[in-house]
């Protein structure tokens, strides 16, 4: 049987390990780079107009020099200045509420009726409101980014803190451990997960929100000088305000992602690994093939979910 199992094993296709990974990573973009500046250079027309477009050639040559002057980076200032603001706020405020909510049913009457019609306005609907309460512009900014990312957090906590088997709360409760104690202990950990993918898809959305509000209504940030390229015709400039924003949003989701990653390592990884190997059962064989679990420690860092 053994012998079988390790035959078995042994045509079973393997994917590719860390070097390998990074270069599939790696060639992906290039790949799509390459399609991009092909289609753009011979100026195809079939039923998308690629003659349009600029070439990767004329979105670098203006990346390079938006990178030579001071205005690029004050708007990399103020763009990332508002997002984490708004989205530290939407955080903490988020978190406490959606606990508050899920833990209190004087607290979920009160404010969940309230919250429930709120959250399907749309962040960026909210500028007008922004425009009539706040003083400044910059602080209406700030208040899209933080409504666009309190309700996903909000939502997310408060479906985990409700999801937490109460066996967890009654074993503290019995060693005599108090609310806090139950809140510190129990609940914040355990609803961590759920947290931080509400964080993720928070994130995400102000984003989108403060790219927006940008437009309408501020003065410096990458999604004004996106903007103000469009009336301008400057297309390539066009195309450089894209690649900053989705290069920022990548990067300060994979932030958010690492840290979750970082403050969950007590959880169980061996339920599912991406990339494990099943060995494949033998032709004629009624016992099924034992599979060896894989731990966290077997699993490279950059796998574990």
């Amino acid at each position: 049987m053994t012998r079988d199992v390790r035959q078995a094993g042994r045509f079973t296709p393997r994917y590719p390990r860390r070097a390998g990974r990074f270069v599939l990573r790696l060639g992906s973009p290039a790949a799509a780079l390459g399609i991009w500046q092909l289609l753009t250079g011979l100026d195809v027309d079939l039923w998308l107009r690629f003659s349009q477009f600029p070439t990767v050639a004329d979105v670098a040559r203006a990346f390079a020099d938006r990178l030579s002057g001071p205005d690029y980076w004050t708007d990399l200032t103020d763009s990332l200045t508002r997002i984490l603001t708004g989205f530290l706020l939407a955080a903490v405020l988020g978190v406490a509420t959606g606990a508050l909510v899920a833990r209190s049913r004087l607290a979920a009457d009160l404010l969940g009726p309230l919250l429930e019609v709120i959250r399907p306005i749309p962040a960026i609907a909210l500028v007008p409101v922004a425009i009539l309460l706040l003083p400044s512009n910059e602080q209406g900014i700030v208040f899209i980014t933080f409504t666009a990312a309190f309700f996903p957090v909000l939502v997310s906590t408060r479906h985990a803190v409700r999801a937490l088997t109460p066996v967890w709360e009654e074993a503290v409760r019995t060693m005599g451990g108090s609310r806090l104690r139950i809140l510190a202990s129990v609940v914040l950990p355990g609803a961590l997960p759920g947290i931080f993918g509400g964080l993720s898809v928070g994130l995400g959305v102000s984003w989108i929100c403060v790219i927006s509000a940008e437009m309408i209504s501020g003065q410096y940030g990458v999604g004004y000088r996106t903007w103000q390229d469009y009336t301008i015709v400057n297309y390539p400039g066009v195309f450089v305000g894209m690649v900053t924003i989705g290069v920022l949003g990548w990067v300060t989701s994979t932030a958010v992602e690492v840290v979750g990653r970082r403050l969950t390592r007590w959880l169980p990884r061996t339920s599912y690994v991406p990339g494990a190997r099943i060995p494949r059962r033998p032709r004629g064989a009624t016992t099924p093939v034992p599979v060896t679990p894989r731990t966290e420690k077997d699993v490279p860092h950059d796998q574990l979910v």
